[in-house]
This record gives C-alpha cells, sequence and structure tokens, in this order.
C-alpha cells in the first residue's frame, strides 16, 4: 500500500515491522498483542459465544489480524529454523503454524529464487515480478498442465486454476458455470494475469477434431485475444502506481459448448474514468489511445489531423515515456479483425484527434458578465482544427461552449446568458467527456457483436473478472470511491463465500468446527451503499435537489447522518471538505468538491445538438436526432425543474449488482495478486507493503480454514449420481428407490430431508465409500467425526479433500473404463454374431440362387439339345428316305457286283474326314460312296449321289469352269461346282465352306461327330 491517503494504525505498524529484522518483529508482535490482550479478549469471547468451539484437528490458535500469540513465538522460531528451505512449500497450508511471520517468509523465499506462484488454499498467491520471463508463460507450458492428469501435483501456476475451472466445466458438477475472481492493488499484474487466462483458454478449448468448426473456432479465438489489446488502448492509462491501469472493470465471459469447445464470447465493462480524458493527475498520462495516435501516425495522417511531431497538447501530459503500451500498429492490426476497417479506424483517430486540439482551447475571463468569454490568441487555430476534425462549424462550436440557453416561463421563453471562464471550461471538458465515453460504448458493443454467439450454441461459461484495483491517492474523488467500493463488494464476497459460509456450514452439517477469526468487510459496505442512509444514498439526494451545492453543508450531513458507523470519520486537520473511510485494505480520504456535480454528470442540451449537427457520420451514428431528448426551446419549467436524474453512483450500483449475482451462481476461484513494492522495481521485496495485502485481503484466514476445512462439499444427490458407477452391487432395494427418487426432489428444490431420507443417503454415501477404501472404517454419523480426515458425511453433504476427490475420479474413471470395455466385449461378440448369421444367410441364398441358376441353364441346354436331335433326326432320316430311293433306282440299272467278302469290307471304309470338310455339302456324297471303287464305277456313284441332291427342292447346281471340282460321267467337267443353298432352319446349317483345311464346326462337326454315317 502507498504511504500517501494514509493507513492509520496498519500503516504505522507496517512501517515498524520493516524497520526490525525477524527476531525484533517477533517481539513486536507479541508486544503488539500484549498491549491490545483485553480488547482481543473481549472480542473473542463474544464471538466464539455464539459459535462452536471444538478444536478442528490442528492449532486452534491461529494469527489475528494484528499478530502472533507469545504462546506461538517458540513454534515460529522451531520452524523457521528446522522446516528446512522455505521456498520449497508450494501449499501455504503446509506451514506450521499458519501466521503472517511464516506466510510472509515463505513467499519470500519463493520470490527471492523466482518463484512467483504459491497456493494458498482455495487461493491462489501471484506475486508481480515486474520483469518479462517467457518460459514461465509458454506455449508448452500450457500443454503441459492441460494434459498432465492431475495439475495439482504440477507447481504452482495461474494455469494451474485455468485447468481446473476447465475440467470443472467438463465434469458438470454444480454449479458448472466458472468464474475467476482476480484481485489485488494497482500494479498487482491483474491486467497480464487475466490476459495468460484468456490465451490459455484458447488454446486448449479450440477444436481439433471438426475440420469446419475448427475455421470458426481459430477466427473466436483470434478475435477473442484481439478484444484485448483495443480495450486496453482504449481503457487503460498510466498511473502513479502502475503503467497499465485499468480505468475501467470488466468482466469476460469466454462461453463453450457441449463439447468444451470455445464458440463465442462477451465483454461486459463497469464504470469508464473517463474524467481521465480532460484531467490527469500529476505525473500520471491520459489513456493509452492517444498516445499511440501522437506518436505512432503516418505523415499524411499527421498533415490530415494536423499533429505535427513534437507538438504539444494540454491533455497529453508526460509525453516522453516511452511505454510498451505505446504501440500503434497492434492496436490497429486488432481492430481490423474485429471486423472495424480502416476507413472506420481512421474515423475514430481523427475524432480522437479533434479532442486533443479541444483541450487547447482556452478561454480569457469576459471584462463584462453580459459578454461571452474570448478565446486566447493561439486557441482559435485549435479550434478551427477541432471544428475541422469533428466535421461541425467553428462559430457554432465557440458559442456552444461559452454560451448557454435557458428555457423559462410559461411562455417557454429563451434567454442565452454567457459563461463564464470556468463554465466554458467545464463544458469544454464535458463535452470531451460524452464524446470519449460514447465512442468507447461503441466500441464495446462491435467488439460483442464480432464475438457473441445466440446462447443456443453455447450451453457453459467461465468468467474472467478484471476491476481496477483498489487505490489511495493524495487526493481521492468520485471514482476512486467507485473503485474502492467495487473491491469492497469482492472482498465481501469472498468473506461470504468462503471465510463466512462455510465455517457455518460446517457447524451446521455437524462437523466439529473450531471458528476463526476474520475481517468482516460488511460494516463498511453499510457506510457506502446501506439503506436508508449511506454515502450514495445522501449523493442522490444531493442531486435531485434543485439548488446548487455546497461542500462544507455535504460534508456535514455525511457526518451527522453516519456519525454511528466506526468506519467513517473526518479528517479535521485538512482544510478542504473531505471524509475518510476505513476499508479493508486501508483508510482512503475522499474530497467532498466536485462530487456532486460528478455524480449529476450533466450534459448540457446544447453540446448534444451540436453533436447531432456534425456531419461526421460516426458522430452522426453515435448522437441521432431521435434519440436526443426535446431541444432547449422545447422545455418546460416543469422538465428542468424536476429533471430524471439518472446518477453515477446507481447506474454503477445496479451494474456491480448484475455482476454479483453472476458471481453468485458460479463457482468462484480467486487469484490474489501481490505487489512486492510499489516503484514497480524487479527483484525487490518489501515486507511491509506485502504485509498490509496479505491482511487486507484475508490471507491468513484463508489459509487457516483451507487447512483445516474440506474444499470439496458435494450433496448426497449429485454425489450418489456421480459415484453411484463404484458400487458393486447394481440391485437397490425398493425403498432406497424410492427414496431417492422421492425426497431427492425435494432436498434439490432447497427442502430439508427427513431423517430417515438422510439415514438413506448417508447409507448409499457410506457404501461408495467403503468401495473405495475396502480397509477403512466405516464413517459415523454427523457429529462424531472431526475434520481431520480426508472425507466426512455430514447431514446433507460429502465434505471431501482435493486428494479424496481425486482419488474418486480415479477410481470412477476406472470403473467407467471397465463398464465401457464390457459394453465393447458385449457389442464386439454381438457384431460378431451377427456378421456370422449374415454370412451363412447370405451362402444359403447364394447356394440357392447359384442352384436354381444352374438348373435353370441345364434345363435350357437340355431343351436346347432336345431341338437340336429331333430336328437332326427329321433331317436324317429324310436325307436316309432320299438316298435309299435314288440307290434302290441304280442298283437295279448297276453295272457291277460285288462278289467277294473283301470288296464289302472295303465298301464299309470311308473316306478321310478332311475331305468330307473341305468340299461340304459334296462330303455328304463322298460319305455315301464307297471308297474302294474306282474309275467308272466310283464316277457312277457319284452321279446317282448328285442326282439326289439335285432333286432336293432345297438346293440347285451349278458348274464353272475352274481348276478343282467334280467332274461328270455324262461331260467333261468345264469347272467347279457351287451349290446355292437356302436358308435352313438349323443352326449353322448355312454355313459356306472354304477351300482350304478349316475348323469343324457347325453342322459338318455335327456329321463328323455322328460314327455311323461315318461307318456307312
Amino acid at each position: 500500500m502507498s504511504s500517501a491517503g494514509g493507513l492509520g494504525s496498519a500503516s504505522l505498524f507496517c512501517t515498524t515491522f520493516c524497520s526490525l529484522n525477524t527476531a525484533v518483529v517477533e517481539i513486536a508482535f507479541s508486544s503488539t498483542v500484549k498491549m491490545n490482550s483485553l480488547g482481543q479478549a473481549l472480542k473473542h469471547k463474544e464471538t466464539s459465544g455464539k459459535m462452536p468451539t471444538q478444536v478442528n484437528g490442528i492449532t486452534s490458535n491461529l494469527t489475528n489480524r494484528n499478530g502472533i500469540g507469545d504462546h506461538l513465538g517458540e513454534e515460529v522460531e522451531s520452524f523457521l529454523g528446522d522446516a528446512g528451505p522455505l521456498h520449497s512449500f508450494d501449499d501455504l497450508t503446509k506451514v506450521n503454524p499458519v501466521t503472517t511471520v511464516t506466510v510472509l517468509k515463505c513467499l519470500q523465499e519463493r520470490y527471492a529464487v523466482d518463484i512467483f506462484y504459491t497456493n494458498a488454499g482455495c487461493s491462489l498467491v501471484a506475486v508481480n515480478p515486474f520483469r518479462p520471463i517467457p518460459l514461465l508463460y509458454s506455449y508448452e507450458l500450457m500443454k503441459d498442465y492441460h494434459a498432465a492428469p492431475h495439475p495439482q501435483e504440477l507447481e504452482p501456476h495461474v494455469f494451474a486454476v485455468a485447468e481446473e475451472t476447465y475440467r470443472n466445466v467438463k465434469s458438470q458438477i454444480p454449479p458448472v458455470n466458472q468464474s475467476i475472481i482476480v484481485s489485488g492493488e494497482s500494479g498487482a499484474g491483474k491486467t497480464w494475469t487475466s490476459r495468460c487466462l484468456m490465451k490459455f483458454y484458447a488454446i486448449v478449448a479450440s477444436s481439433s477434431s471438426a475440420p469446419q468448426g475448427s475455421i470458426d473456432v481459430e477466427r473466436i479465438e483470434k478475435r477473442v485475444l484481439d478484444s484485448n489489446p483495443v480495450m486496453e488502448a482504449f481503457g487503460n492509462a498510466c498511473t502513479l502506481r502502475n503503467s497499465n491501469s485499468s480505468r475501467f472493470g470488466k468482466y469476460i465471459q469466454l462461453q463453450l459448448n457441449r463439447s468444451q469447445h470455445l464458440t463465442s464470447a462477451s465483454i461486459q465493462t463497469f464504470l469508464l474514468e473517463k474524467t481521465r480524458v480532460a484531467y490527469q493527475a500529476p505525473q500520471e498520462r491520459n489513456f493509452h489511445i492517444f498516445y499511440q495516435i501522437a506518436k505512432g501516425a503516418t505523415q499524411e495522417e499527421r498533415l490530415e489531423w494536423n499533429l505535427p511531431e513534437g507538438s504539444t497538447f494540454s491533455w497529453l501530459p508526460n509525453p516522453e515515456k516511452a511505454l510498451e503500451e505505446d504501440c500503434f500498429d497492434v492496436t490497429r492490426e486488432a481492430m481490423f479483425h474485429l471486423g472495424i476497417d480502416c476507413s472506420m479506424q481512421n474515423n475514430i483517430f481523427k475524432i480522437l484527434a479533434g479532442l486533443l486540439h479541444l483541450g487547447n482551447i482556452q478561454f480569457l475571463e469576459a471584462e463584462d458578465e453580459s459578454q461571452p468569454c474570448k478565446t486566447e490568441g493561439c486557441a482559435k487555430d485549435f479550434a478551427k482544427s477541432t471544428s475541422k476534425l469533428l466535421e461541425m462549424p467553428v462559430e457554432h462550436l465557440l458559442e456552444t461552449l461559452s454560451i448557454r440557453t435557458i428555457t423559462a416561463g410559461k411562455q417557454q421563453q429563451v434567454f442565452r446568458k454567457p459563461c463564464s471562464r470556468a463554465e466554458c471550461g467545464m463544458r469544454r471538458d464535458c463535452l470531451a467527456k460524452v464524446i470519449y465515453a460514447t465512442v468507447f460504448d461503441w466500441l464495446v458493443s462491435v467488439i460483442n457483436g464480432s464475438i457473441y454467439a445466440d446462447s443456443s450454441v453455447w450451453s457453459n461459461f467461465i468468467g474472467l473478472l478484471d476491476v481496477y484495483g483498489f487505490e489511495s491517492f493524495p487526493e481521492n474523488h468520485l471514482e476512486q470511491l467507485c473503485i474502492n467500493y467495487a473491491n469492497e463488494k469482492l472482498q465481501q464476497h469472498f468473506v461470504a463465500h468462503f471465510l463466512k459460509a462455510q465455517q457455518e456450514e460446517y457447524a451446521t452439517e455437524g462437523l466439529e468446527w473450531s471458528f476463526i477469526n476474520y475481517q468482516d468487510n460488511q460494516s463498511c459496505l453499510d457506510v457506502i451503499e446501506g439503506n436508508p442512509i449511506s454515502i450514495f444514498s445522501l449523493l442522490n439526494e444531493e442531486c435531485r435537489l434543485n439548488r446548487a451545492s455546497n461542500a462544507c453543508q455535504f460534508q456535514t450531513r455525511i457526518e451527522v447522518a453516519l456519525s454511528h458507523n466506526q468506519c467513517i470519520r473526518q479528517d479535521k486537520f485538512s482544510k478542504k471538505p473531505n471524509f475518510i473511510v476505513s476499508h479493508y485494505a486501508g483508510s482512503v480520504c475522499y474530497q467532498v468538491e466536485g462530487m456532486v456535480e460528478k455524480n449529476k454528470d450533466p450534459v448540457p442540451p446544447e453540446l448534444v445538438l451540436l453533436l447531432q449537427q456534425s456531419q461526421d457520420p460516426l458522430l452522426r451514428k453515435l448522437f441521432p436526432v431521435s434519440a436526443v431528448s426535446q431541444l432547449p426551446d422545447q422545455n418546460s419549467v416543469k422538465i428542468q425543474t424536476k429533471p430524471a436524474v439518472v446518477t453515477v453512483v446507481s447506474k454503477f450500483k445496479g451494474s456491480l449488482e448484475q455482476l454479483m449475482e453472476i458471481l453468485n451462481s458460479t463457482t468462484p476461484h480467486y487469484i490474489r495478486c501481490i505487489k512486492p513494492n510499489a516503484d514497480c522495481e524487479a527483484a525487490v521485496f518489501r515486507k511491509d507493503e506485502v504485509l498490509c495485502q496479505l491482511e487486507a485481503c484475508g490471507i491468513v484466514e484463508t489459509i487457516s480454514i483451507s487447512a483445516a476445512g474440506f474444499p470439496i462439499r458435494i450433496s448426497f444427490r449429485s454425489f450418489i449420481e456421480r459415484y453411484e458407477v463404484l458400487k458393486k452391487s447394481w440391485k437397490r432395494n425398493s425403498r432406497a428407490a424410492q427414496n431417492a427418487n422421492g425426497p431427492s426432489d425435494h432436498v434439490e428444490n432447497g427442502g430439508t430431508p427427513t431423517p430417515e431420507d438422510g439415514n438413506t443417503f448417508w447409507s448409499a454415501v457410506q457404501d461408495i465409500l467403503q468401495q473405495v477404501h475396502p480397509n477403512s472404517p466405516p464413517l459415523q454419523p454427523a457429529g462424531k467425526r472431526s475434520c481431520s480426515v480426508a472425507v466426512f458425511c455430514g447431514k446433507t453433504k460429502v465434505f471431501m479433500t482435493n486428494s479424496m476427490l481425486e482419488l474418486l475420479e480415479a477410481k470412477r474413471a476406472q470403473a467407467l473404463s471397465e463398464r465401457a470395455f464390457c459394453i465393447q466385449c458385449c457389442w464386439r461378440r454381438f457384431k460378431r454374431r451377427k456378421q456370422v448369421e449374415q454370412r451363412q444367410a447370405a451362402t444359403a441364398i447364394q447356394s440357392a440362387i447359384r442352384s436354381w441358376l444352374a438348373r435353370r441353364r441345364f434345363q435350357k441346354l437340355r431343351k436346347a439339345v432336345t431341338v437340336i436331335k429331333r430336328t437332326w433326326r427329321k433331317w436324317k432320316a429324310k436325307m436316309d428316305t432320299l438316298a435309299a430311293e435314288e440307290l434302290d433306282d441304280i442298283k437295279g440299272e448297276s453295272f457291277f457286283s460285288v462278289s467277294s467278302s473283301q470288296g464289302f469290307s472295303e465298301l464299309e471304309k470311308s473316306r478321310p474326314s478332311s475331305t468330307i470338310v473341305q468340299f461340304w455339302p459334296v462330303g455328304l456324297v463322298l460319305s455315301n460312296s464307297p471308297v474302294t471303287l474306282g474309275g467308272f464305277q466310283r464316277n457312277v456313284t457319284f452321279l446317282v449321289c448328285l442326282q439326289v441332291l439335285q432333286h432336293n427342292r432345297h438346293r440347285t447346281v451349278e458348274t464353272k469352269a475352274l481348276d478343282r471340282g467334280i467332274t461328270s460321267i455324262r461331260a467333261p467337267p468345264q469347272g467347279s461346282v457351287k451349290f446355292h443353298c437356302k436358308k435352313s432352319p438349323l443352326l449353322y446349317a448355312n454355313t459356306r465352306p472354304h477351300c482350304h483345311d478349316c475348323p469343324r464346326t457347325g453342322f459338318n462337326q455335327i456329321l463328323l461327330d455322328n460314327h455311323k454315317l461315318l461307318a456307312t
């Protein structure tokens, strides 16, 4: 914490602590406790009187907020002397005893050996190294944490928290949605931590299986990551405590589908510090985007925007500082990826350049109140540049800034009143603030439109909350009050969710628990936002009054109305009206002057009308005519006297309440960022500053509760539904099934289970746990065990440690693997049997079809053979008949007779088959003529056979003078014999013979195969 702003006794104590060594520190702690022993004892007695006092298995006398007890001094000295290397304690719950001294010493030792992350129970402590460490956030390290079966066994890291939230979404244990709350002082490293978390999710939640979907996911990942440099350029600035301080709050939802792939995102912003546009504290800077424009614009853009190199602007202080964030090209490229083209970018930058010129318009005090203030000599040139860049008439611009319009009376008479020099400056600043805030909101809407998807696309989300850290400056105004109020709400969420709710839940569930004292900041919240009277309510009431605000009078009202609360007081030594609020992180003094006006945040209607009349396309889009209220000449007296004011604190409180509702519906994870020194120097660890931060965020109490308690709490119904697979017996009795279906709904809806239902659920849970730990003794009913065990069954919930949860998840994964293997075996066996049956059926079908085809082919062949045989027999019978008739005629007139048996045997011989084939159908004659006959007898036989063919009506005989042929007995041969045969009904009967040897086909084959014919 910075010494500026005052921390009261805490700062004095921290200073004393820093100046002493370790031994003296312990004495100082002991002395502090002795000096306040009576008050602490009474407070502890009052607290413990309402709560159980059983011992929970560890040292119950833990550190309080101011120090450690005398009886712990020896234990602390023993731990520091005998514990060995303190940097080996990666989880502060392993420290014994848990005191501010031991915790601080462990963090210091780990910081000295470049170990910057340490587990502290349910939260992660991150100490800012203030120097780049590339290997600490490399891509390979992200993959290692994502692929590790147990990330908790690895070194503490922000990636371990991110992987835990990602796996919680996959496990679907309610509440499924997760939130990571990054808190800490300004400059502690919250923005960098959020950037690393977004990069981790963009890598591990990318889709690698779906080719088409991966393109969309990569586009979403790129756009989500590109939203960071754009939001930081327009919303971050360099302050006294941090060179890249967020001047707005944002809650980013990374939306995942059912496959846990990143599909979309949304950004919600809170309370942009728009006053920084027109006012920057000494040694501070404006928003980064102005410096990026002034340093990174091209020569053409400088001529267009009238930004010559080396020019000075009153709203651009400390331009000589060279920061990493002053990179104009990165912002431009990110805006292009988000869908903002180059022309729209130039339009935005042109408007911002116009605001720089607007800040150099200075007014002179008017000599007469009836005359408007005139501008300084060089201010006219800046006015011309402003009017040119904003595309509005310069005369209208100056007139609007120096003259205000008043409408009064029933007749709505319009009066023009010149403004004083101070009022002219306020109107100029108001114009700049309303333009910049509107551009920022429009930019956020464009980014959301680029990365958002319909709710039907995604099912769960992981939220990242990055808000401004706790601030305390020499002069603190309404902006610091709202910022610290947001940090108070987040601290209260942590206290209510973890420190308070867990301990009360342990007592309700029957767990033996000794309550640990913690700092509750509810009284501070009552001062700021409580009902019916608080600082916010008094501010809103002051804004509703139709009168000028008086700072002294408002201070008196606050002092009188809130005098009963110990968290607010007044600095009587200050001449300016003020009030001091005791926050959880320290006391902050706020200036009352100007707080009411800032809460009103009035925008004169003349300024809105001026922006409406601009010819710039973006300004006309941001300030449409239809969206503006009535013009000044149309306002009535009633509207002016009782305006409907929506104050700044009302809007901020409403948006913060919506945020808290979202956080309450999710599973929170806390990352506590620690700033080791206020000068942002590397390798410098200042114990007093770190100690104040540890005490403010309740790290010691968190460690104590986490070490003694159970971080995992699951209802009986959810436990049984998830781990019922571990039971070996799958048969339930009807009573258990009836109770599981009936009373479980009642319990889930918020009802209280009956003792009988609780015993049934408890028995089922005990059976499951006995399967996991078969050798462990059975768990006793509620109230019989302390939290020293790894698992405890309460009245309605099961309490477990992380090690027990890992064991259950491992057993469940093993059981599911066995069930899956069994299902696979059954499925493979069923599939194999089905394949065998299908193969057998296919074989039977094939056999039947082949048999049918064979029978059908055989029947066709047999039918064809029958037709051929029948036709052949008819033809053969006819030929035999004709041959017999002709032979009978020749037989009577034969000139020879065969007398010897030898000649008869020779007649039985037939001619060679080649002769029959070559001279077909003459071969028919040769086949029916004796071979032994020669000379005249042979010729007579040939003529007889030819005469038979000549008498057939199907054939004719022609002779030509060729070399070869058949010679007649009546005349010498004059040529070859050619037969012209009509088409026969028999297949192949019309085949024409050749003069050379040819294969035996067709009808010749039938003749040659007939051995009877050859033997004739």
